[in-house]
């Protein structure tokens, strides 16, 4: 099966909202993961990524227009320890994070979860998570969507996607269908996308397909699979 090209799937969707892509870079020696932020709204906007020790969180670009921050300041990404690392859309970054320190699973985590309060959009919760196995180097990993049946706000459908990591192979999902108001979920299976070798390219591609009206932040990690010292990437529109 031929594999979606990620610059096509951004640049011809004019809002697919926030994403997340993870794969294993094209020579097989890493793992990369990408999470993106968009915004139609002021409020949606007026965001920066920010890097702190075990992760990085969203912030206020300029505090005195921030109006409610409720669903979007959060933890995107969190390390779990050495050997995981935990990627979502929202604040289940912790949810996830806090049962993984109990022993649980990504499914007993996000059993406690549903989609986000936002009638009528409902917008989806996107996870993701890598597992690490640097004295192979194995790694897998697992991405996970919940979001309202057909629209309704009374049901939460949870869909969870598990993936062996293949050499120049990734996923994507993304919390919209596309733009629309309101605003269609994503739908089906995470896209099978095409993966480059480094972060650099990898973050050129995400960042630059994005809608330049409303993409407002990238986040790009790449981890070596025989141990070396990660890197990452962090672009935010607001400077």
């Amino acid at each position: 099966m031929a594999l979606y090209d990620i610059k096509k799937l951004l640049s011809e969707n004019t809002y697919p909202g926030r994403g997340i892509v993870i794969g294993r870079s094209a020579d097989g020696k890493s793992a990369m993961i990408g999470y993106f932020i968009m915004g139609r709204s002021e409020n949606s906007r007026n965001r920066v990524f920010e890097r702190f020790d075990g992760g990085i969180r969203t912030k206020a670009f300029d505090e005195s227009k921030m109006e409610d921050p409720s669903l979007i300041i959060y933890n995107p990404y969190l390390a779990c320890g050495d050997s995981i690392d935990i990627i979502t859309n929202g604040d289940q970054t912790n949810t996830i994070f806090d049962r993984f320190t109990e022993g649980l699973t990504v499914e007993e985590a996000l059993a406690t979860r549903e989609f986000e309060p936002d009638a009528p959009n409902y917008t989806p919760r996107i996870s993701g998570v890598c597992y690490y196995d640097f004295s192979n180097g194995g790694f897998e990993y697992q991405l996970s969507i919940l979001k309202s049946l057909s629209g309704d706000g009374d049901f939460c459908v949870r869909n969870y996607f598990n993936y062996p990591s293949k050499p120049g192979i990734g996923h994507f999902i993304h919390t919209y269908k596309c733009d629309g108001n309101p605003i269609p979920s994503f739908t089906g299976e995470p896209e099978e996308v095409a993966m480059p070798d480094t972060a650099k390219e990898f973050a050129d591609i995400l960042w630059n397909n994005l809608n330049p009206d409303n993409k407002v932040s990238l986040f790009v990690r790449q981890v070596p699979l025989n141990g070396d010292e990660p890197s990452e990437i962090i672009i935010n529109k607001n400077v």
